[in-house]
């Protein structure tokens, strides 16, 4: 396949909407899981994005879009499709966690009517912890059993990079496998991004909105993200998440034949950073020059 093609799947799948590559693969994952509630929970996550769902402001942050919601979302889908490639049974409520809590997980960026604030970027500290709470009272609002919410909760706490998965205390198997899929998928559907180095800056305003100071400039990020994949990722989700990941090469090579896009996409992205950090060494504008991807539709 082509360059074009394979952009395009790794993209949304066969159509342009991520969201019926999901469905698709739910139902493959399992043919009796009903997609109702989830065709709901799309429509209202693109809602309240938008600041057109009741009590909510529209989304103010760049990097933590509804675009990247939907990115997990569709990631955490084609990871549990993999697993079971592998021979791997996925119930429906590893399905139903690790699917309803790809679509909250970042909910706690978002900005209630009655708040002040200038940006949801302020938040990012304790952001899943704000995210639990949105979808606690959404889930028990449209009756959803209270194990499962529970459930929801420690899995949304996986895409804590302060937490280590091992201190979380999953209520039950299906909530723990849950967890290491979403915090396997959140990290791929990022670094994977096609606009990935794009988007760091927009990562960074997030994180001095939040009171992160974790880097003094984006150039810092840039520069301190092959290092931050190398001893810092690959080791969360080889160990913590117990490579997961892995099965992402089982769901590419059964649905389209082709090998990990993802990993591809990573790869891709570290390697072009590492090229223009060193042409341009400490020079910020340098490096905007070489960045020009945008988006796709």
């Amino acid at each position: 396949m082509d360059h074009q093609k394979l952009t395009k799947i790794f993209e949304s799948g066969a159509s342009n909407d991520p969201f019926d590559e999901i469905l698709l693969l739910a139902t493959l994952i399992q043919p009796t899981f009903n997609p109702y509630f989830l065709r709901q929970l799309h429509h209202d996550i693109a809602s309240l994005f938008a600041g057109t769902y009741p009590g909510f402001r529209a989304s103010t942050t760049q990097y933590h879009d509804l675009k990247h919601t939907y990115s997990v979302a569709l990631a955490t889908t084609r990871l549990l499709h993999g697993l079971t490639c592998t021979g791997q049974n996925i119930s429906i409520p590893v399905l139903e966690h690790a699917l309803y809590s790809a679509y909250f997980h970042d909910t706690g960026l978002l900005i209630k009517v009655s708040d002040h604030a200038a940006s949801g970027a302020i938040y990012t500290k304790d952001h899943e912890k704000r995210s639990i709470t949105v979808m606690r009272r959404y889930l028990t609002e449209n009756n959803l059993a209270d194990s499962l919410i529970r459930g929801c909760s420690a899995v949304i706490k996986c895409t804590d990079l302060t937490l280590d998965p091992k201190d979380i205390v999953f209520p039950t198997p299906a909530a723990q496998l849950a967890g290491y899929v979403l915090g396997s998928a959140d990290i791929l559907a990022q670094m994977a991004d096609r606009c990935y180095l794009e988007r760091l800056p927009f990562l960074f305003q997030e994180h001095q909105d939040g009171g992160l100071k974790t880097h003094a400039s984006p150039l810092a990020l840039m520069q301190g993200t092959p290092s931050f994949y190398n001893n810092i990722i690959t080791e969360r989700l080889q160990k913590a998440f117990t490579n997961t990941a892995q099965a992402m090469q089982a769901h590419f090579h059964k649905r389209w034949q082709t090998d990990d896009l993802y990993y591809a996409n990573i790869i891709n992205n570290l390697n072009y950073l590492n090229k223009i950090l060193n042409i341009c060494e400490d020079k910020l504008e340098c490096l905007e020059t070489f960045l020009k991807r945008t988006p796709m539709p």
